[in-house]
């Protein structure tokens, strides 16, 4: 009888704790989230012109974050993912980039690097001078921290972005190189800070809880066909008509701006659910391919929440804008909003 009555008990159960309720006020200001859904410009298209980002930056500036998260491994994650090849080669080999000719120029490695930036930042001047900021960048770099070296470079005047102060000629190439780059750091965070007068990017996406697709390949192609089934249905079909609508009017005068009011519609995390994440917790293969599926995404969302409580608890008072994948912008929110110091920020009236 027990055996029979466990699994309605655990079901019916509620936790009487609600943290979201506990929010103090606490002694000073409560830190402030503004969740930014954004489509990945790497994706664009032809339709994707940089100079459509105008709008969206200006209203963006105008409720004055101090802090920027991007949806980036840090340096130090990457630092520690390369040691654990076995299961996060392909991890590296996608999201991380190669800090090796930074660590030459500067003689440091991620973990120093990562050390000195934090040293230099917490004894900043308020005029820093060029072969400052020169320096601060090549640090950034060797601590594999490509998008904070952008907002030093974006920093300086047009005639200091030159070699020297530790940016020899190929970490110069660099920065030029990524500041073009269809990328939302690049075109959207670190131009941001910088027009802010903010001195570095928060890299808070997390792929710890990555593993290697199935050696056997009957059980790989077996999970790969159980989520394509799984997303193959109604909400993925509005979806995708939605995007092809939005796309659509790229080339109007606020076409990329609609993308974002759309993109941060009250509506569209239900939706991503469930096209994807909630089809997914249904999917009925007996090795539960979706439900691991599912197990990633939600790991991968509690970490990235954590890098940002993290920030928060550092800087107490901070208003944070973070920018990630539409798809991501539910979990955000959802656990954000569990923390006693966190307010989240309504998007849409930002994006009028």
């Amino acid at each position: 009888m027990l055996a029979t009555a466990l699994p309605a008990a655990a079901q019916d159960y509620r936790q009487p704790f609600h943290p979201d309720q506990l929010k103090g006020p606490p002694a000073g200001a409560l830190n402030e989230v503004l969740v930014l859904g954004t489509p990945h410009l790497s994706n664009m298209g032809d339709g994707f012109k940089v100079e459509s980002l105008s709008p969206l930056l200006d209203r963006l500036a105008a409720w004055k974050p101090t802090a920027i998260a991007t949806e980036d491994l840090s340096g130090l994650q990457c630092d520690s993912l390369r040691r654990y090849p076995s299961r996060y080669a392909e991890t590296v080999e996608t999201y991380c980039w190669d800090p090796a000719p930074a660590a030459l120029a500067t003689g440091l490695d991620v973990p120093a690097a990562n050390a000195e930036a934090e040293r230099l930042l917490a004894e900043w001047p308020d005029q820093p001078t060029a072969a400052q900021r020169r320096h601060l960048a090549a640090v950034f770099l060797a601590a594999g921290e490509r998008g904070s070296a952008l907002v030093q470079w974006l920093r300086l005047a047009a005639q200091d972005r030159i070699a020297g102060d530790g940016l020899n000629d190929a970490l110069v190439g660099v920065l030029n190189q990524i500041e073009e780059q269809a990328n939302e750091t690049f075109l959207i965070s670190a131009p941001l800070a910088a027009r802010l007068g903010l001195e570095r990017l928060w890299s808070v996406d997390d792929h710890s809880a990555d593993s290697p697709d199935p050696t056997d390949p009957v059980e790989k192609k077996a999970s790969q066909d159980a989520v394509m089934a799984a997303w193959d249905n109604p909400a993925s079909t509005a979806r995708r008509a939605e995007d092809e609508r939005l796309s659509a009017a790229l080339n109007q005068p606020d076409g990329l701006l609609q993308m974002y009011r759309a993109y941060n519609a009250p509506t569209v995390p239900a939706m991503a659910y469930q096209s994807d994440f909630g089809a997914n917790l249904v999917e009925p293969s007996p090795q539960a391919f979706g439900r691991r599926y599912l197990g990633f995404w939600e790991t991968r969302n509690l970490r990235m929440v954590a890098n940002m409580r993290d920030v928060l608890g550092l800087y107490p008072g901070t208003r944070m804008l973070t920018i990630v994948g539409a798809s991501h912008k539910g979990y955000y929110e959802a656990y954000l909003d569990q923390m006693h110091d966190v307010r989240l920020v309504d998007p849409e009236p930002v994006l009028r």
